[in-house]
C-alpha cells in the first residue's frame, strides 16, 4: 500500500509531478504543520529507481521527518536519498558526491537566500542541470532581507501549490487555535513614546499625546501578572508546551521565572531547554518528547524548533517575543498546529511592544482574505472556520497604544494615505522619484525615503507596523521597475551604438541573454497605451 496523503497534499503532489515533467522544477508553499514533507516522500516512493538529494537547514528536521514517516510505515526506498544540510553542502568541493542525482529537494527553500548557503545551492544546480528540483517552504519571502522573493528567484512561475496560514485554518486543514494575547514589559515602550512626545513641535499635539500616555501608563499598571494569565488559560495542567524565547539570555531569564509564573498551573513542573548551539539539546528534546508524567511539561527553546520540527501531542505554545519577522512568527505558531489533529491548541502570545501587539491583526486579515477568495471562486463549501478569534487580555491597552501611535505618526499617515490612493489607482507603488501628488506631496521622494530608512541608508524611524501597512498596499522595497528600466536602457543604448538604430528584431537577445527585442516591443506598446508615462518622460 502506497503512502496516503491528505487531500490538499495529494492535489499539490499531482501538480508537482505535472510541473516537474513540463518544467523540471516545482515549489510548494504551504504553512507549517500541513505535511509538506510527505509530498516529497511520495515523490521518492513514486520513483524508486531515482537518486535524490534532500537539502535542509538542520539534521533535527531530517530526524523528525523520518520519525513521522516511520509511524506511517510505508515502504519508501530512503537508501536512495542523501540527506544533507545546506551548511555541509556549502563546505563541499565541486562535484563532491553530487554525481548521478536525479532529484534535488530544497526544504525550507527560502533559506537558500543566505549568502553562503545560497552559493552552495547555486553551485549544485549548475553541476546538475538535468536534475529535477522540488522546493518546500512555508514562505517564499525573506522579510528581513529586503523582501527577497526566493520563490521567484529559484522557481519563477513554477509554483505548483500555494496556501496561506489563514486559508489552511479557514479550510479546516489546520485547527483553529485559542489565540490569547497579553502584554509584558511595556516600560521600554513607554520611554520610547515619551521621547517621541517631547520631540513634537506642535504644542497642542504634545499635550494630547501626553494625556494619552498617562492613561496608557495607568492602564498597564492595572494589568494582571503573567502568573494569573497562565493559570487562567493553560487548562491542560499536565500538557506539553513550547516556550519560545528570543535569544539565550532571554531564555535564561524566562526560565528563572518558571515556578513564579507557572506554579499556579501545576505545582509539579518538568522544565527543559533546547537551542541549536547546545550539545545537550538533543537529549533534552528527547526527554521532553518521552515525558508522559502528570507534571506540566515546558520546553524553552530559541531557534531549534522554529521550522520543520514537529512534536507530537503539543498542547500549545507560549511566545515570549520582541517584534520578529513574519516567517519566524508563523513558524512558531505552526508548532502548535498540525493537520489531522482535532484538539484546539493554545497560543499564548506574550508581546512586549506595540508593534508586536498590532502585528496579530495581520493573521486576521490573511484569514479574511482567504475566506473572501474561496467564496469568490465558488469554493465556499470548503470553508470550515470564517473568523480568526483572538482573546485579548487587555483590549483597552491595545486601543490606547493605537491611538497614541496614530497621533504621533500623523505626518507619516498623510503620505501613507496618498500612497494608498496611488496604489488603488495604478495597481502598484512603482512611483518615479520625481512624482508629486495633486496636493503637492512629494510622494516619489517619500517612497524612496522609506526604502532608505528601512535599508539603513538614511536616518529615521520606521516601525514594524508601518512596514506591514506598506507591504499591504504593494510596497516593493527595491525599486525593480527603475532597475529593470536602467538595464533595458543600457542594452538599447549599446544596440544603437552598434547598429545605428533601434529597429530591434522581436526575438533578438543580447550576448548576456537580455531579451532586448521583447523589451523594446513592450516599451512601445506601453507608450501607445499611455502606461509608464512618468518613467518614460523622466
Amino acid at each position: 500500500m502506497g503512502l496516503e496523503l491528505y487531500s490538499h497534499n495529494q492535489k499539490a503532489y499531482e501538480a508537482v509531478e505535472a510541473m516537474l515533467g513540463r518544467r523540471g522544477k516545482a515549489a510548494v508553499v504551504h504553512p507549517t504543520g500541513t505535511g509538506k514533507s510527505f509530498i516529497a516522500f511520495r515523490l521518492i516512493e513514486a520513483h524508486p529507481e531515482a537518486r535524490f538529494m534532500w537539502l535542509s537547514p538542520s539534521e533535527y528536521i531530517f530526524r523528525t521527518q523520518r520519525e513521522n514517516l516511520g509511524r506511517m510505515d510505508p515502504e519508501i526506498p530512503l537508501e536512495k536519498v542523501e540527506f544533507l544540510t545546506y551548511a555541509k553542502l556549502a563546505g563541499q568541493g565541486e562535484e563532491e558526491g553530487n554525481k548521478g542525482i536525479d532529484y534535488i529537494i530544497l526544504d525550507e527553500f527560502h533559506r537558500c537566500g543566505a549568502e553562503v548557503w545560497g552559493r552552495g545551492v547555486e553551485r549544485l544546480l549548475k553541476e546538475r542541470p538535468g536534475a529535477k528540483v522540488l522546493g518546500l517552504s512555508a514562505t517564499r519571502v525573506r522579510y528581513l532581507d529586503n523582501q527577497r522573493d526566493m520563490g521567484e528567484e529559484l522557481f519563477g512561475e513554477c509554483i505548483a501549490s500555494e496556501m496561506t496560514l489563514g486559508e489552511a485554518i479557514a479550510r479546516g486543514i489546520l485547527p483553529a487555535p485559542r489565540y490569547v494575547t497579553t502584554i509584558f514589559r511595556y516600560r521600554q515602550a513607554l520611554d520610547k513614546y515619551r521621547q517621541g512626545i517631547e520631540g513634537q513641535k506642535d504644542r497642542g499635539l504634545r499635550a494630547i499625546c501626553g494625556k494619552e500616555l498617562e492613561a496608557l501608563r495607568r492602564a498597564l499598571e492595572r494589568s494582571e501578572g503573567l502568573d494569573q494569565v497562565f493559570q487562567r488559560h493553560m487548562t491542560n495542567r499536565s500538557g506539553k508546551y513550547l516556550v519560545f524565547c528570543s535569544d539565550y539570555e532571554n531564555l535564561r531569564e524566562m526560565r528563572s521565572h518558571t515556578e513564579e509564573w507557572f506554579g499556579g498551573v501545576n505545582k509539579e513542573i518538568h522544565s527543559y531547554s533546547a537551542y541549536s548551539s547546545d550539545p545537550e539539546s538533543s537529549r533534552a528534546f528527547g526527554k521532553f518528547q518521552e515525558d508522559e508524567s502528570e507534571a506540566l511539561k515546558l520546553l524553552y527553546c530559541i531557534d531549534m524548533l522554529n521550522e520543520g520540527v514537529h512534536v507530537k501531542g503539543i498542547s500549545g505554545v507560549v511566545l515570549f517575543r520582541p517584534t520578529i519577522s513574519p516567517i519566524v512568527y508563523k513558524q512558531q505558531i505552526g508548532r502548535a498546529l498540525t493537520a489531522g489533529e482535532g484538539e484546539k491548541p493554545l497560543i499564548l502570545d506574550v508581546v512586549n511592544n506595540y508593534e508586536g501587539l498590532s502585528s496579530i491583526s495581520y493573521l486576521k486579515e490573511e484569514m479574511h482574505t482567504a475566506v473572501q477568495r474561496l467564496y469568490g471562486s465558488g469554493h465556499g463549501s470548503e470553508i470550515v472556520v470564517e473568523e480568526f478569534e483572538i482573546e485579548e487580555e487587555r483590549q483597552d491597552v491595545r486601543e490606547l497604544f493605537e491611538r497614541l501611535e496614530r497621533n504621533l505618526s500623523s505626518g507619516w499617515e498623510e503620505y501613507y494615505q496618498a500612497a494608498s490612493r496611488y496604489a488603488a489607482e495604478h495597481g502598484n507603488l512603482n512611483i518615479p522619484k520625481s512624482y508629486t501628488t495633486g496636493e503637492g506631496l512629494s510622494l516619489g521622494s517619500w517612497i524612496t525615503t522609506q526604502r532608505k530608512v528601512r535599508g539603513g541608508q538614511q536616518r529615521g524611524s520606521l516601525s514594524e507596523r508601518q512596514i506591514e501597512r506598506l507591504d499591504a498596499i504593494g510596497m516593493v522595497w527595491e525599486n525593480r521597475l527603475e532597475t529593470a528600466w536602467e538595464r533595458g536602457y543600457e542594452h538599447a543604448k549599446a544596440y544603437e551604438e552598434e547598429y545605428g538604430n533601434l529597429l530591434v528584431p522581436a526575438r533578438y537577445s543580447s550576448r548576456d541573454g537580455f531579451a532586448l527585442g521583447r523589451w523594446i516591443a513592450n516599451l512601445r506598446q506601453s507608450y501607445a497605451n499611455g502606461e509608464r508615462s512618468a518613467l518614460l518622460n523622466e
